[in-house]
């Protein structure tokens, strides 16, 4: 009987020290659960913050951009209709105040016009794929080199934001271009009609070493735009054989 009895409390003992292990396996299992959802929840602030300051920096960037465009554009175009309507508005001859009447409506359209560039509006305004016709027009009026864009499948739908994100990757492409590339030919396709939507960006000028690795604050300031948004850069370039930048960015909502 005395060892049923000690055998019995053997039971019961090794019975709660397995109720006792259950319970500390359950009570850190759920704590493991709760710090990855602290960490989950974390990483997701972080991931929107770095998304929030890209904008407001890409804003800045462009606001920058644009104000200087504007100072160039009083001065060098609406300065010299001013002086020039002064002139014809001074004159005694009908005909050269009737010009300078004319050059006054033209001046006004002209500040209106740049007006409207002062703030972030016109984005929501225009495709991505006007956006880059309309950039790729200039360098062809200013002659610096032949131009070609590509578009495949429908125009791309998205966010104000991160509509505004690649209008400043394409710039800072194009602009690297210009000055650094000395292209004879700059193309820029649109594809959405093949999988995942991408837009690229070739030229035909200098080109440079790279390895895919490389440390330059430009490449991993792009880089990381992309990401920021969802997507993805990919960079080629090779020595006396241009340049090529791949945008891949995240599928499109139905």
């Amino acid at each position: 009987m005395q060892n049923d009895g000690s055998d019995l409390f053997i039971i019961v003992l090794l019975g709660f020290f397995l109720m006792v292990l259950m319970v500390s396996f359950i009570v850190i299992m759920v704590i493991y659960h709760r710090q990855r959802q602290i960490k989950n929840q974390q990483k997701v602030r972080e991931i929107q913050a770095e998304y929030e300051k890209t904008v407001l920096n890409v804003e800045k960037e462009l606001r920058e951009d644009i104000l200087a465009h504007v100072g160039r554009e009083l001065h060098d175009n609406v300065g010299q209709l001013l002086s020039l309507a002064k002139m014809n508005l001074s004159s005694s001859k009908p005909e050269k105040v009737s010009e300078g009447k004319n050059m006054v409506n033209e001046i006004i359209h002209e500040v209106r016009a740049l007006s409207k560039t002062l703030n972030l509006d016109w984005v929501e305004a225009i495709s991505l794929e006007d956006f880059i016709r309309k950039e790729l027009k200039k360098l062809e009026s200013a002659e610096f080199c032949k131009v070609s864009f590509h578009q495949s499948g429908q125009k791309l739908q998205l966010e104000k934001d991160k509509k505004l994100v690649l209008i400043r990757i394409i710039q800072e492409c194009l602009n690297n271009a210009i000055k650094h590339a000395q292209p004879k030919l700059i193309e820029i396709s649109v594809d959405s009609a093949h999988g995942q939507p991408m837009i690229l960006v070739r030229d035909d000028g200098k080109g440079f070493e790279y390895d895919g690795h490389s440390s330059g604050l430009g490449i991993y300031n792009l880089k990381n735009r992309m990401v920021t948004i969802g997507g993805e850069m990919q960079l080629h370039s090779v020595p006396g054989k241009g340049t090529e930048i791949k945008l891949i960015l995240p599928n499109q909502k139905a």
